[in-house]
């Protein structure tokens, strides 16, 4: 299959002018998502992409369907409305590590537990690249940027170890410098029932000199077959590992119900809301009634 007959339906008839500097990792992280988008066979209409503010924040822009780009940190509670409104589109979260672990942090504790059926894309380049390069969340202990100049002092962020700990049903980590297993594991992320984070590792090609693709490259490894992601313990004790950081699908189970299922106007009619007829008059009886 030739690479633009694939990622064809999800691109503009029109060159349209990248903000990203060359180079960058958020490419490949729209590379593998468009190509795992045409392999499902998701159509361009029943696509819904939601994001934030960030550099990461803006690859919904360059994907042809549907998006909502909405304020700092708050991709997730959209995208479970577009999900809640219409569960039969597909919904995918899509924004930085500062966005959806800093800003977004009070958002993404609840989603996990709230398990809606959402796949959630996190580019983490351990540094805001919109704004110059200050430390994220994620960034580690010593990480020096132009802000935190001594050095940072905070225990970073770990979106896995905290995911695996609130029963999350799928948690995965990829790495943007191999398109094809991101690829991959974005497509059984899509394809997966409940809420699904995808940690992708990125590097900063302008503000983060440390976390390069050579050091990645040193730094991951691919779990391997005998890995088995449905062992809870085993996921928690891959999630603490640091020197070298373990790549595919941690952690996932099916057991946890799923927001819509449990969503009290899908109980008894599937039909989706923008597809029900407005009956005010069961308003006023509503109100009526509690008068």
């Amino acid at each position: 299959m030739k690479e633009n007959a694939a990622v064809s339906p999800y691109e503009f008839d029109e060159p349209i002018d990248i903000a990203w500097c060359p180079g960058c990792g958020n490419f490949a992280i729209t590379k593998a998502l468009k190509l795992a988008l045409v392999e499902l066979g998701i159509r361009r209409e029943n696509l819904v992409m939601v994001s934030g503010i960030g550099q990461a924040a803006k690859s919904p822009h360059y994907i042809n369907a549907s998006f909502f780009n909405g304020l700092h940190g708050r991709s997730l509670p959209a995208a479970t409305a577009v999900k809640a409104s219409n569960p039969g589109l597909t919904v995918i979260a899509e924004s930085g590590d500062g966005c959806t672990y800093g800003e977004g942090g009070g958002h993404f504790l609840p989603t996990v537990r709230r398990n809606p059926d959402i796949t959630n894309l996190v580019h983490d380049n351990r540094v805001y690249g919109l704004t110059k390069g200050q430390a994220s969340p994620t960034a580690p202990r010593g990480f020096r940027t132009p802000v935190q100049v001594a050095g940072v002092y905070l225990e970073p962020f770990n979106p896995i170890a905290v995911s695996i700990a609130l029963n999350a049903s799928f948690v995965a980590r990829a790495y943007s410098g191999d398109v094809e297993k991101t690829k991959e594991i974005m497509k059984k992320a899509i394809s997966h029932r409940g809420y699904a984070l995808i940690d992708i590792l990125q590097p900063c090609v302008s503000f983060n000199k440390v976390n390069t693709y050579q050091w990645y490259k040193e730094h991951t490894y691919y779990l391997g077959d005998e890995y088995d992601p449905r062992d809870r313990e085993a996921a928690l004790w891959a999630s603490f590992e640091t020197e070298k950081l373990p790549l595919g699908i941690i952690y996932t189970n099916n057991d946890n119900p799923v927001f819509e299922d449990a969503f009290p106007l899908y109980k008894e009619n599937k039909k989706p809301l923008y597809e029900r007829t407005r009956d005010p008059g069961i308003l006023r009886a509503f109100l009526k009634s509690k008068v």
